[in-house]
């Protein structure tokens, strides 16, 4: 008889969680009514967002409610159906449970296109990640040829994207990351034209070697101390776009930091921050554009792939610890 393995959010993080916030139950495998599909998990992505929700602070999504199953984007396999929309056997994505298997309505269920890419793509470059670094950096940045555009958080999933466009809209890319291997990656492997080590290089000598003409756009996937010392570069209207702030999810208490505001105004810089899910109309577009871009060799990719439902809540706090290069994944199960 088939089980369904669920995590539970058992206690909400204090600073940086641990597993003793989490809860593994063994229960029957849903039944899913009329009008409603199981999906069985293929692969389940863990992103940095999640920190934000297993707190109770108001944000721009609700908290992930104690004692519940957490969620996550998800491709699966259609296994049941009850609804006339979708066949046993297709391939679909959604924001699901972490899982083995998951009953939806099958509103806001897209199914994969298997010719687009990789299946996991679709949690990757050809889903959230991949769109939030087209929209963000297309729609906020606005880079021109010729100009500088510094990604940090470069070698993760969303990063790494970001920095590709740039180059492929003709602008000099300068990724900073937390590891030598990184740093190779993001210029030998995506072509970035310099990376940075912010662990290890004296950050603000490293910046100014690497972008002598100061810096016009900044995509921050991270805040803190990296981000100040980009900030103290940047070129008169430069655009800098606010995604993440990695840096910041795990403290206990507010980071007070350099007032910058003195800089930004100085050098009309503009700073705005977005969710990637206000670009939902558009979804499609990006697709398309990262899908092309994909197919001809422009953008590159990389997978973390972590084996095991059993080791999701690891693989969710190894990009805490910096252990993945691009998208980070959990395989569940393969494909019936």
């Amino acid at each position: 008889m088939k089980k369904n393995l669920k995590i539970l959010l058992k206690s909400r993080p204090t600073g940086m969680p641990t597993m003793e916030n989490f809860q593994f139950v063994e229960e029957e495998v849903p039944v899913p009514k009329d009008g409603e599909i199981l999906i069985k998990t293929l692969y389940l992505s863990v992103d940095p967002y999640m920190r934000g929700r297993m707190s109770d602070a108001k944000s721009y999504v609700a908290p992930f409610p104690v004692g519940e199953v957490l969620t996550g984007g998800v491709v699966g396999q259609v296994v049941e159906s009850h609804n006339e929309n979708f066949r046993v056997g297709e391939l679909v994505t959604a924001e699901l449970g972490w899982a083995r298997y998951s009953v939806s309505d099958g509103q806001k269920v897209r199914k994969i296109d298997p010719t687009a890419g990789p299946i996991t793509t679709a949690l990757g470059v050809l889903g959230m990640p991949g769109l939030t670094a087209y929209f963000g950096l297309l729609d906020i940045g606005k880079p021109q040829p010729g100009e500088t555009v510094v990604v940090s958080g470069a070698a993760g999933a969303v990063g790494s994207v970001a920095g590709q466009i740039a180059k492929i809209k003709g602008c000099r890319v300068v990724g900073i990351a937390g590891s030598e291997t990184k740093v190779r990656y993001l210029v030998d492997e995506l072509g970035f034209d310099a990376a940075v080590n912010y662990k290890t290089d004296n950050l603000h000598a490293a910046l100014k070697e690497a972008c002598p003409n100061g810096v016009d756009v900044y995509f921050d996937n991270v805040g803190g101390d990296v981000t100040d010392a980009v900030i103290y570069r940047i070129n008169t209207n430069a655009r800098i776009v606010l995604c993440g702030q990695i840096a910041q999810y795990n403290l206990e208490k507010v980071d007070v930091g350099p007032r910058l505001f003195t800089q930004l105004l100085i050098k009309s810089a503009m700073v705005k921050g977005f969710i990637v899910t206000q670009y939902a109309q558009r979804a499609n577009e990006g697709i398309q554009a990262l899908s092309q871009w994909l197919r001809e060799g422009r953008i590159k990719y990389s997978e973390h792939i972590v084996e095991g439902l059993e080791n999701a809540v690891d693989a969710f706090l190894g990009l805490f610890r910096g252990d993945n290069i691009g998208k980070q994944l959990v395989h569940v199960s393969d494909p019936e």
